[in-house]
């Protein structure tokens, strides 16, 4: 065993005078950090090699090491020595501090999991430490072993917390030696899927570039963490990497915002990797933006960039926007290109063409998915690309200019709607651009965005010129039969109408995957006043539609055409089977039928349990005749001039539909109680789960100054059982 000896500086500094300016930083030219003040100790104690620190992590169970009960006798400490391989000077590496067993050809390295931040002011990289391990916890998270503490409150059992700020200090010491210069270790991706002994140091991956699908868009979007897929080696005859990567990056790096570099080259990053099941993703962080060569730099001797070509056969770089050689077309333009295009029909376009339009909606609600809008001066089009989530790419930011090169690019008419896109069947009826195509066709303007100007229209003034505009329609609200519906229906698309003071109407389509759909976290009550909608205008088979990205799009909060100010229903009781299971607040009733129930079922949705009911004991040809009732409990309209309920449900598989009943007298006997069917709205897509459809506000004008139950009526036969789901239950009354 290695012994050290002991130096202990201890210098005590006034806290007034520790203060530290954070800005923007846009580049990787860093001061060198003044460690003048800072302790520094070179600790006696034992020598743990960092195999044997990991080897205490065994059967999946965490490892606490004993505590220092003769905290006097540094003799008896346990240490890890190594070097700081990792900085977190640019904000990309996030309250970890990675070591490693050398400076140069390590053959282990260490993650250790600290709450601090701005740790390379103490610990900056190439410094030798003592990690004291004395009461520090071995553990796990992403299948990396790493040094922590154990807590009890961790979400996992074999995952440790970080080490408090507060006890790094008696934790982990700078050593008062003079820094070293961390030397990459050189190696393959495939020899590093090999070597997970080397997790946590600093490497170089030679001929590395990063895939096609990221180029052109930045290291990460604004406060997102993002994975930068990258490649190695090149096999001619499946057209694809021999290994991949990724690299992951902060939103919060000062270089976030930067271009990724489009070349091959060199990267230097701290190796690490995230399990989860049996799926292990290797990955990379970068330290800084000068440890990547992979563009710019000193031409060769023929006057071309070193890093081109790529692996892939890519020649130059492809993010640099020319419309050298290149006609300007309008959206205009565009659209007279298709001639008279029959519906689903393509047509490629293939003059070397460009076009120049602001993005006027993207998908950062969700209520688009994988498309944009671009408006110019001469009409809106709409752009199909095969990737989600484009909101986090920098090119694609509403209000951003795009130059978008058409050639080799389609036009296609979808129900009447002319949109851009290719001739990728593969993706849906969209014909979508592929992910790893959209560096060849969009290319930022890299001009600031700017405001959105909506065209105003009204209802009746609409022609399909203005199809793919922004526009602005004033005085419209939702139709009565709308009020007390959620903006969408489950997954599903959904349709709402809007109408103003004449009478005249259009649609309002929304998406289960917004923000502010029915199963959303946000999940709200259409608005209820009158007022300016603010959207992109499609059309479907001759139907006009509105699409808004927003809820913000809607304002709506005058009072109704009719004068009247509409105040959602204060509800009275609701149930959305939360905890799993029915409360004493509901009734089961087996009528007809084997001993199948009502239940509680939470398949598909998470942690989020809904009612359930199905006449099908598994399989086709086991179904079950069954009459199967769930009642409510009573609930007061007394004194009520106002009473609605409301639900959701879900269908799958052929049977007969759910019926929706209320009464006031329940005998405790379902066929000798006074019933009132409801006539609510009921999901009827019986080929798929997950379309929760709203049954809107249910009127219960009869039960006014009663005591109401509302009750749930399953039956199936033989030959046919739906399985019906309900969720969201609320009673209303004012």
């Amino acid at each position: 065993m290695k012994k050290y000896n002991s130096v202990l500086k201890y210098i005590f500094i006034a806290a007034a005078s520790l203060f530290v300016t954070v800005g923007c930083v846009h580049d990787d030219k860093y001061d060198q950090p003044n460690l003048d003040g800072y302790d520094c100790a070179d600790k006696q104690g034992t020598a743990m090699p960092f195999a044997d620190v990991k080897a205490k992590f065994q059967n999946n169970t965490v490892y606490t090491f004993p505590k220092d009960e003769t905290p006097n006798n540094e003799a008896d400490d346990l240490y890890m020595v190594g070097y700081v391989s990792s900085t977190d000077e640019t904000g990309n590496v996030y309250k970890t501090i990675y070591i490693q067993d050398a400076l140069a050809n390590p053959t282990h390295g260490f993650t250790i999991s600290v709450d601090m931040v701005s740790s390379y002011t103490k610990f900056p990289q190439g410094s030798k430490v003592f990690v004291k391990l004395n009461g520090l916890s071995v553990g796990t998270y992403g299948g990396v072993v790493q040094l922590g503490v154990k807590t009890g409150a961790e979400s996992a059992a074999n995952g440790v917390s970080r080490i408090p700020e507060k006890l790094v200090p008696n934790t982990i010491f700078r050593s008062c030696t003079t820094r070293g210069e961390v030397i990459p270790k050189v190696l393959t991706l495939a020899e590093l899927k090999n070597n997970e002994n080397l997790i946590g140091c600093l490497v170089q991956l030679n001929e590395v570039e990063f895939d096609s699908k990221a180029l052109c868009s930045n290291f990460a979007p604004n406060g997102q963490t993002v994975d930068r897929g990258i490649g190695q080696g090149w096999n001619e005859s499946s057209s694809a990497y021999v290994s991949t990567a990724v690299v992951r990056n902060s939103g919060f790096a000062s270089f976030a915002n930067q271009t990724l570099p489009a070349g091959k080259g060199t990267l230097k990053g701290i190796y690490s990797k995230f399990q989860s099941g049996s799926n292990t993703t290797y990955q990379f962080y970068i330290n800084k933006v000068a440890d990547l060569d992979m563009e710019g730099g000193p031409l060769d001797a023929n006057g071309k960039d070193k890093h081109f070509p790529r692996l892939d056969k890519i020649q130059e770089n492809p993010c640099r926007f020319s419309a050298t050689n290149l006609t300007a077309k309008t959206v205009s333009d565009i659209k007279q290109l298709a001639g008279s295009l029959a519906p689903n029909g393509l047509v490629q376009i293939t003059g070397d063409f460009y076009l120049k339009a602001q993005i006027t909606a993207n998908d950062e609600t969700g209520n688009l998915f994988k498309y944009l809008y671009v408006e110019d001066a001469t009409g809106g089009i709409k752009v199909n690309i095969n990737k989600a989530d484009l909101f986090l790419d920098g090119r694609f930011k509403v209000g951003k200019d795009l130059n978008i090169k058409l050639k080799g690019l389609y036009i296609r008419n979808v129900a009447g709607e002319l949109q851009i896109g290719s001739n990728d069947s593969s993706s849906a009826i969209a014909y979508r651009i592929k992910e790893e195509d959209v560096y060849k066709s969009l290319f930022d303007s890299n001009a600031p965005a700017r405001t959105v100007v909506a065209t105003e229209r009204s209802i009746s003034q609409l022609t399909t010129a203005d199809v793919g505009r922004w526009i602005k329609i004033r005085d419209l609200e939702f139709i009565n039969g709308d009020l007390g519906k959620t903006y969408a229906d489950g997954s599903a698309l959904s349709n709402r109408t809007l109408e103003d003071c004449s009478g005249k109407t259009i649609t309002l389509r929304t998406s289960g995957r917004a923000i502010f759909g029915i199963k959303a976290a946000s999940a709200i009550e259409v608005a209820g006043g009158k007022g300016d909608v603010y959207a992109v205008l499609s059309v479907f088979n001759g139907t006009y539609q509105l699409w808004i990205t927003q809820l913000t799009d809607l304002n709506l909060t005058n009072p109704r055409c009719d004068g009247s100010v509409y105040t959602p229903i204060p509800l009275l009781y609701g149930d959305d089977f939360a905890a799993g299971g029915f409360s004493s607040d509901w009734t089961v009733v087996n009528k007809v039928g084997p001993n199948q129930f009502w239940g509680t079922s939470n398949q598909g949705n998470g942690t989020n349990y809904y009612a359930m009911m199905n006449g099908n004991a598994g399989g086709a040809g086991n179904n079950f005749a069954n009459e199967d009732w769930l009642i409510s409990k009573a609930v007061s309209l007394v004194g009520k001039s106002k009473g609605v309920v409301t639900f959701t449900t879900d269908v799958r598989y052929a049977g007969n539909a759910l019926q929706v009943f209320a009464t006031d007298n329940y005998t405790g006997d379902v066929a000798t109680t006074n019933w009132t069917a409801l006539p609510a709205n009921l999901d009827t897509n019986s080929n798929a789960f997950g379309d929760w459809v709203s049954s809107g506000n249910v009127d219960l004008s009869a039960f006014l100054g009663k005591n109401v139950r509302i009750a749930f009526k399953y039956t199936s036969t033989t030959s046919a059982a739906a399985t019906w789901e309900i969720d969201d239950f609320k009673i209303k009354g004012q």
